[in-house]
């Protein structure tokens, strides 16, 4: 059965306190909807459907391909947000109806609802959970059998329907049909004067159709986001979420509440994360690597056994058992071999560095190739920019440049080559040569004891 899902991401937010829609604060890294529409599509959904409102065209912008908006100019309740939709509605399939600030709800969940939904034939069937601090919600009223008679929102409860612990998620599986037979016969005549999609469910009961619910055994999924301090909350859900699944993995986080692994991180089994470290972006981490505390890792791959320390790597490779750090930084479209030591404070950019290389500390190392088992000595310094546009810099296997040297680009150190410490080189270096580019020492006698 085809299933489509409404994602209602109109709201303003006004407690955010922010220019910026409620729904496209992030948590882990992704838009709060993002998050609620991919959540949909794992779930089965095959027809998303946005209804925007505030901020309509920002929101627009983060849909995935395929997803359809549709525009509430006025923000009546939820009611009336899915009635902006109902032109897009297909009756013969599942509709699920979600919040687009309700980021934690598992595609498992979802499938949950819709196969209960299904199978007890309801005409809509609502997700619920029990609260041990209830305010704020609509409350879930049953009859004396259990059975669904709908639902009473905070604001216009009674004492008595204030103690209800069982709240209504926002969640909704209905069937399409059914869904849109009530629509139009949703009324305002309540304290906020808006149309709740809440009222559904009773119009669907007094006609005789079937209405249920299914109730969480994890509350927490429920949560939604309107304020800073809940976007802190779903943060640390979510990061909690993915660290748990790491370690069930076989991956070692020394301090996990201090740990941060964004949600399309990959991790082998056997690699230890120590404190402070975030792992972003399109990450992947090889078995049995070390990175070491404070260490910031984005869209970057690792091989096997590697080590970092305390060192900022972006968009670069790097191969198994190497070594990178203290301080180091690695930037965009540097690939580091096998067996390569990447000390402190060295930076690498655009460059490739062959295996059992040495950069072993103080030193820049921009748009070069660097063969095997090639040491660069401290305080080196691919000069590779001339003031109008950037120039590579080749040094071939075995080369060793000495400390303090400048390689102005474009210039070749041939295989073998020696440059001498202390030399600014802007000529090739032939094979197995010694290039000394430095004024020959002089020593004047007495110069200290000058008048």
């Amino acid at each position: 059965m085809k299933k489509q899902a409404i994602i209602l991401a109109a709201g303003e937010g006004t407690r955010m306190k922010s220019a910026l829609p409620k729904v496209l604060h992030q948590a882990v890294g992704k838009p709060l909807v993002l998050h609620v529409l991919e959540g949909a599509k794992q779930s089965g959904a095959d027809h998303l459907i946005a209804v925007v409102g505030h901020g309509a065209d920002e929101v627009k912008a983060v849909l995935p391909p395929g997803s359809a908006s549709v525009l509430q100019e006025q923000q009546l309740g939820t009611g009336h947000a899915v009635q902006m939709a109902a032109h897009l509605i297909n009756p013969d399939a599942l509709v699920l109806v979600l919040c687009g600030d309700a980021p934690l709800l598992r595609p498992e969940t979802l499938e949950a609802l819709a196969r209960e939904h299904q199978h007890n034939q309801n005409a809509a069937t609502v997700l619920s959970a029990r609260l041990s601090q209830p305010f704020g919600y609509g409350r879930i009223l049953r009859n004396d059998r259990q059975e669904l008679l709908g639902i009473v929102e905070e604001k216009d409860a009674d004492p008595e329907e204030k103690k209800i612990d069982e709240i209504n998620s926002g969640t909704y599986c209905f069937s399409g049909k059914a869904l849109l037979q009530v629509l139009p016969r949703l009324s305002n005549a309540n304290r906020q004067q808006e149309y709740y999609l809440t009222d559904t469910l009773a119009l669907l009961r007094e006609s005789g159709q079937r209405v249920g619910v299914h109730c969480l055994t994890d509350p927490e999924e429920i949560m939604a986001v309107n304020s800073r301090s809940q976007l802190a909350q779903v943060e640390g859900i979510f990061r909690r979420r993915i660290n748990e699944a790491h370690m069930a993995a076989g991956v070692t986080l020394i301090h996990p509440e201090n740990t941060y692994i964004g949600p399309e991180v990959i991790i082998g089994r056997d690699t230890l994360i120590e404190p402070g470290v975030m792992l972003e972006g399109n990450t992947t981490i090889g078995e049995a690597c070390i990175i070491g505390q404070n260490s910031r890792l984005t869209d970057v791959t690792l091989g096997n056994r590697v080590q970092i320390t305390h060192s900022t790597l972006c968009q670069a490779f790097v191969d198994d058992d190497t070594t990178v750090g203290p301080y180091a930084y690695l930037r965009p479209e540097t690939h580091v071999g096998k067996r390569v030591r990447i000390g402190d404070f060295v930076e690498v950019k655009k460059s490739v560095i062959g295996d059992d290389s040495r950069a072993a500390h103080l030193a820049y190392i921009g748009d070069a190739d660097v063969g095997r088992n090639v040491n660069i000595g401290c305080g080196v310094v691919f000069v590779n920019y001339d003031g109008k546009k950037k120039s590579r810099t080749i040094v071939e296997d075995d080369a060793f440049i000495g400390s303090n040297s400048n390689l102005v680009a474009p210039v070749v150190v041939e295989k073998g080559g020696y440059v001498a410490a202390g030399s600014t080189i802007n000529q090739n270096v032939p094979a197995d040569a010694l290039a000394i580019a430095r004024q020959r020492q002089r020593n004047i006698q007495g110069w200290n004891k000058r008048s």
